[in-house]
């Protein structure tokens, strides 16, 4: 008669699951087992052991994006902005620098204790000399990066590694009219790749850049050209690395990316820039009315922004390795130009570059 009395809740409240916890627990599970089957095809590729394509299915794909990765990563880019005391930022970002072989040496500042949060550490400037600009070959390395695939496009469809494709017209959206992108009218085709060449003779092309968490965040202007318009993807953010791009079909096409539009001297030009986990922050300097990763965007739709006003005539001209924008991670560039068929590109698939090397000329 002396103890006291305990209240306990009805088993069914206590061991209730919801919808959202389900889905956060089976879709980070999952991808944290694809994080591991990716790991071990990286182990026979470097073994030298070709590894077959197998795609995702379905269910795979929409287990994957029911992971809250736009969520995830609007919390990582808070988490990035908090600053961090001094006396640990050299313990936090030795770590990182030890686990993605970052070199510090060809950083403008190589004291840790300078950069006050890790977006700071992320977006770190290099010394002016770190990375010459070529000057004999046309198109240049718009960033560091690990060559994902390049060549010219067929059928409509570009690889984004080899065997895997995604449709040229659903990465890029609708054709822009003639108008807003200011340059000459392409002639009459059939395809959607057809109508994006502009001049008789000439060839589409394309070239995929993934970049490492490791590597030099910003990107530069890959050559002379001027860009028009701007189509912003909200999208999902999926991971970029290889063994995804490997595993699902048009990942490009899901992921949230800014698709800049314009010309060059040898007709059309586009360069993309590709979201993924944790880097739902894509900027492009010269554009300040960009938000990517806002609660604000639908998945499935797109905007557009066009350069070409009754004040500015000829859009935004870019320079050959002109600072153009940045991740606050690594992800992935994707460049589409056209240029006469006797355009090389001077690369291997796989391989390291970095910015300002050449990627191919005429």
């Amino acid at each position: 008669t002396d103890r006291k009395k305990l209240h306990t809740a009805p088993v069914g409240q206590v061991f209730r699951l919801r919808p959202f916890h389900v889905l956060v627990a089976t879709g980070g599970g999952y991808a944290g087992y694809r994080k591991y089957e990716d790991y071990k095809l990286e182990q026979l590729e470097k073994r030298g052991i070709e590894v077959p394509v197998k795609l995702a299915s379905e269910w795979e794909v929409a287990l994957y994006k029911s992971v809250p990765t736009r969520l995830l990563s609007r919390a990582w880019g808070r988490l990035n902005q908090v600053e961090l005391p001094t006396w640990l930022r050299k313990p936090v970002y030795s770590l990182y620098i030890w686990t993605f072989g970052v070199n510090m040496k060809e950083a403008a500042v190589e004291d840790l204790h300078h950069y006050r949060n890790l977006s700071e550490f992320f977006r770190r400037k290099l010394k002016p000399q770190a990375r010459p600009v070529c000057c004999l070959h046309s198109v240049i390395s718009p960033s560091d990066g690990k060559i994902l695939n390049f060549g010219q496009v067929k059928n409509c469809e570009v690889e984004q590694v080899k065997g895997v494709t995604y449709s040229l017209e659903s990465f890029l959206g609708p054709r822009i009219s003639a108008e807003e992108l200011h340059f000459n009218q392409a002639p009459p085709g059939n395809s959607f790749q057809e109508q994006l060449v502009t001049k008789e003779g000439n060839e589409l092309y394309h070239c995929v850049i993934y970049l490492a968490p490791g590597d030099y965040h910003c990107f530069h202007s890959p050559t002379d050209w001027r860009v028009s318009h701007r189509r912003h993807f909200p999208g999902s953010l999926m991971s970029v690395n290889p063994g995804v791009a490997r595993w699902i079909k048009e990942l490009f096409c899901h992921n949230e990316r800014v698709v800049l539009t314009g010309d060059w001297k040898h007709g059309f030009f586009s360069l993309t820039a590709v979201g993924a986990t944790n880097v739902g922050s894509i900027r492009i300097y010269f554009d300040q009315d960009l938000h990517t990763n806002s609660p604000c965007y639908s998945k499935g739709s797109y905007n557009d922004f066009s350069f070409i006003s009754n004040n500015n005539k000829e859009g935004i001209p870019m320079r050959k390795g002109e600072h153009l924008g940045e991740f606050n991670l690594g992800s992935t560039i994707v460049l589409i130009f056209e240029a006469p068929k006797d355009f090389k590109f001077h690369l291997k698939a796989g391989q390291k570059i970095r910015f300002g090397e050449a990627l191919g000329s005429l």
